[in-house]
């Protein structure tokens, strides 16, 4: 069993189609179908039920693409790992945020830390939607603003910032006009989302259901914060975002209006637990001290 096929499980599973999982690794169909019947004789179970939409994983399947996905995320840290040594690269911290991150709180931190530990190199590392949390487990950040709600299990992780909540829309947006907005104001107005976060972290940034129970009206899909906005622009839908976006993502083409009745976004930095490193531990140090003193934003 090499790696390659683990990661053909995990596209697979995560795809539910052969083809769609072929385009993703970019291989052929016929070569992933053959590795699949291939590892399924060899384990000597069926990994997954073929059917005319696709495949679903089997009960063993997805066992067995659980443990796929562990060891790809533990074989990432070990290159990340030698990686770091081979380039001389020990001292480096790679902080990871997306978007706007914790808003000022990021920037600061890592002036700070640069100040106190001239010696650590810090490099900024932008992931996209919901993908920070990922990023720490697999070895590609040191330590990250991780924007809630998402899966921590297996890192250490604490609330670091709150802001709350605005509508970007395109400027001739009837409701662009408009000091503040509820989130029932919006609620016919189709939505940016993503099929890249998990299910759960994009229903809390749509807040679906809504108070009256309804779901949102989905628009276009996005990628990331870039194809979002760019969206938003030309009319096509609007979208949530914390504060802090409407200083670090002002356009002209762009509104954003307070978004009231709705839960604030909580940041929390959060690095692997076996991840601990004086560096990572220093600049968590900073952090904690930025925080006490930070301005709140409107929550």
């Amino acid at each position: 069993m090499e790696l390659r096929e683990l990661r053909y499980l995990v596209a697979i599973a995560a795809e539910e189609n052969l083809g769609r999982a072929a385009s993703v690794l970019f291989v052929s169909q016929p070569a992933l179908s053959y590795a699949l019947r291939k590892l399924e004789s060899e384990l000597g179970v069926r990994l997954f039920d073929r059917h005319p939409g696709g495949v679903s994983p089997t009960a063993a399947g997805r066992e067995i693409v659980d443990e796929a996905r562990r060891t790809l995320r533990q074989s990432e840290r070990i290159t990340a790992a030698a990686a770091r040594h081979r380039d001389g690269a020990a001292s480096v911290l790679r902080v990871g945020f997306e978007a706007s991150g914790a808003g000022e709180l990021t920037t600061r931190a890592r002036a700070e830390f640069s100040r106190r530990r001239p010696d650590v190199r810090v490099e900024p590392k932008r992931f996209d939607w919901g993908e920070e949390a990922a990023a720490l487990r697999d070895g590609r950040a040191d330590v990250a603003f991780v924007w809630l709600p998402a899966d921590l299990d297996g890192l250490h992780a604490e609330i670091v910032h709150t802001e709350g909540r605005v509508v970007g829309l395109a400027t001739g947006h009837p409701l662009a006009e408009r000091p503040v907005l509820s989130i029932m104001d919006v609620a016919g107005e189709p939505l940016m989302w993503t099929e890249r976060a998990p299910r759960a972290w994009v229903d809390w940034w749509a807040v679906n259901p809504r108070p009256d129970g309804s779901s949102p009206v989905w628009g276009p899909r996005n990628d990331n914060v870039e194809e979002m906005l760019e969206s938003v622009a030309c009319g096509a839908a609007i979208c949530f975002a914390p504060a802090s976006m409407a200083r670090y993502y002002a356009r002209p083409d762009l509104v954003w209006v307070p978004l009231t009745g709705v839960e604030p976004l909580r940041v929390a930095l959060a690095w692997a637990e076996e991840a601990a490193t004086a560096p990572v531990l220093g600049f968590a140090e900073v952090v904690r001290e930025l925080a006490h003193t930070e301005p709140r934003l409107p929550s």
